[in-house]
């Protein structure tokens, strides 16, 4: 039988780091001379320093006459001064032409200013005649002239050590005369996926598999984190074929990254298999953290090794807080996560499990007082969605159960450039509002949306607030029957609030094709045989099935609870309709309740439209 691990002692991120240095010390690899035009997104390791200045000479910032300031002094439409003009000076040549009192040389922009002359008269205001110009506008000592050095000067240092190159530090390089700049050595890391469930992007996907989600992610954050991805494959659930991928990156690689085969799984072996490759070998199992408790940290070949979890956000969340730190300063880069940190208050309640410091994804939402608020982001450590949606994260603390409405927190970013949206709709999933945003970037693409489906109770709550442009929603009151405007009416905010006739949507049971359970109705959700699966609380849908789930109660003359209870499935929800609808076709419910869209778009299933709706 396999060995299964057991998770008996975790530590803190901090001890795992303490520990990581004890064997591994993060500097930069050394560096390298690069030309110029291959220099882009690599790290300076050493500051530049101008030779020269920039520019080398005094030039002309404009089309027009040089001149000496002082005879164009008083100078005016009604009362110009007159130059005689003695040549004309041309970019790119020296002209060997000088200025005295009284006269001017005609010089095009970017041209070196002849000797004499302190200022140029822009070509507008003046008006040649017979080899002499009327200089209708006074000029001062140095107008329109750009200096010599002005822009750098020699001596100056212009890049430091640490910075990352755009263009538009290759252009001041450019500006400088050099051909060859030193850079750090670029890291190079191996990125390896496991598992008997992974296949490649691209291939056939078979039932029971999924896609490397890990591995493509992990490419674009290597990216990102100023160093070299090496995709390496993926490995199956074999010690053998694992120790002969582990051996193959760690002679390519300078930092090792696994995803997959860290948890206490009779199939997650890693844990023993990085011992095979020298002292120390693991030397973490286990962190005291959410998500990402199984990640392993192991120095072998005097290379890190960080084996992620498999699950997409996990990976991610342990690469962000443990993996990047070091790859940036293995860089060189001085960037930091300090420098991606913004505070902002939380939209809604946040409860926690307690005992692990928590890392919880969230959308940032700029309000109407210009504030940022954060909305935690649902789905899981299993979904890439709660990492790709977010535009950051907060770190909860372990000894925080509850961190309460509107309390302020700190938010780390994955992007520094943080950018406010066109429109914030919160609210309801729904399809139509995908049609519609599609039709506006058609025609309007640099457009952008930020959504959050949170349910229509929370996308009211926030467009109240002012956190929200825009709210889906479709709530059925249980007392007069009306959709949406009673809730309105009792949120005091009438004042504030406009709703808008929106679209119908045909609202039904998603059953099996042929529905062979017979489902007729409600009442068949209670049927043992029969599974459901549900929608999330403070959905439209979801609060449209409790009603009719009280109506049956009361028929029945059972409780809610009791009606609750007897539904297989009744607890296991689902956020949009068109998972509802994948849940009926894989087998995993016989029945659901989404819009008729989702029943078109999917294959497997059928739609019965019920009048009760």
């Amino acid at each position: 039988m396999s060995e299964r691990k057991i998770f008996r002692t975790l530590i803190s991120l901090e001890e795992a780091n303490e520990k990581l240095l004890e064997f591994y010390q993060p500097n930069p690899l050394g560096e390298e001379k690069v030309p110029l035009q291959k220099a882009l997104g690599r790290v300076l390791s050493d500051d530049i320093t101008s030779d020269l200045d920039v520019p080398s000479f005094d030039r002309a910032s404009m089309d027009g006459y040089a001149v000496v300031a002082e005879d164009t002094f008083g100078a005016d439409e009604d009362h110009p001064k007159v130059l005689q003009v003695v040549g004309r000076a041309e970019t790119g040549e020296r002209s060997g032409l000088q200025v005295t009192l009284g006269k001017a040389v005609e010089i095009a922009t970017g041209a070196p200013m002849p000797k004499g002359a302190n200022a140029v008269v822009m070509v507008e205001y003046t008006h040649e005649k017979n080899g002499c110009i009327q200089v209708r506008k006074a000029v001062t000592p140095g107008e329109n002239v750009t200096g010599a050095g002005s822009d750098i000067m020699a001596g100056e240092t212009v890049l430091r050590k640490g910075e990352r190159i755009t263009s538009r530090e290759m252009g001041v390089v450019a500006a400088l005369g050099l051909e060859t700049i030193s850079v750090h050595r670029k890291p190079k890391v191996a990125i390896i996926s496991t598992g008997n469930e992974i296949v490649t992007v691209g291939e056939k996907l078979e039932y029971g598999k999924i896609f490397d989600i890990n591995a493509n992610s992990l490419i674009g954050a290597i990216i990102e984190s100023g160093c070299e991805p090496i995709y390496i494959g993926i490995v199956r659930d074999n010690s053998n074929e694992m120790i002969e991928k582990i051996g193959e990156a760690l002679k390519v690689a300078d930092v090792v990254i696994t995803s997959g085969s860290t948890s206490a799984g009779v199939g997650d072996r890693l844990h023993t298999i990085l011992n095979n490759f020298g002292h120390p070998g693991v030397i973490v199992h286990g962190l005291s953290v959410k998500p990402g408790k199984p990640a392993i940290v192991a120095v072998a070949n005097k290379r890190p090794v960080f084996a992620l979890p498999g699950y997409p956000t996990s990976a991610m969340m342990i690469f962000q807080v443990l993996v990047k730190p070091l790859l940036l300063k293995i860089s060189g880069l001085n960037e930091t996560q300090a420098g991606n940190m913004l505070q902002a208050k939380l939209a809604a309640k946040i409860f926690s499990t307690g005992g692990r410091r928590e890392f919880m994804p969230v959308h940032i939402i700029l309000d109407e007082l210009g504030e940022y608020v954060a909305y935690p982001v649902t789905g899981g450590s299993a979904a890439i969605t709660s990492y790709a949606m977010a535009d950051g994260f907060i770190d909860v603390p372990s000894d925080r159960k509850l961190l309460d409405e509107g309390e302020k927190v700190t938010v780390t970013l994955f992007n520094r450039e943080l950018t406010p949206p066109d429109l914030t709709i919160i609210g309801s999933h729904c399809v139509g509002i995908d049609v519609l945003l599609g039709r506006i970037r058609a025609t309007h693409p640099e457009f952008s949306a930020k959504i959050v489906n949170i349910g229509s109770t929370g996308g009211l709550n926030a467009v109240t607030r002012g956190e929200a442009d825009i709210a889906g929603i479709h709530m059925i009151d249980e007392t007069s029957g009306q959709f949406n405007i009673p809730y309105i009416k009792r949120s005091n905010a009438t004042k504030k609030l406009l709703l808008f006739r929106g679209y119908n949507r045909e609202l039904g049971l998603v059953v099996p094709n042929g529905n062979p359970k017979s489902i007729a109705g409600f009442e068949d959700f209670l049927r043992k045989d029969v599974t459901f699966v549900n929608r999330n609380p403070g959905s439209g849908t979801r609060i449209l099935t409790d009603l009719k789930l009280h109506e049956i109660a009361e028929r029945k003359s059972l409780t809610f609870d009791e009606v609750k209870s007897s539904i297989n499935g009744y607890t296991v929800e689902s956020k949009s309709h068109s998972a509802v609808a994948t849940a009926v076709v894989q087998g995993k419910a016989d029945v659901g309740i989404a819009i008729k869209a989702d029943e078109r778009q999917a294959t497997g299933i059928h739609f019965c439209n019920q009048r009760a709706f």
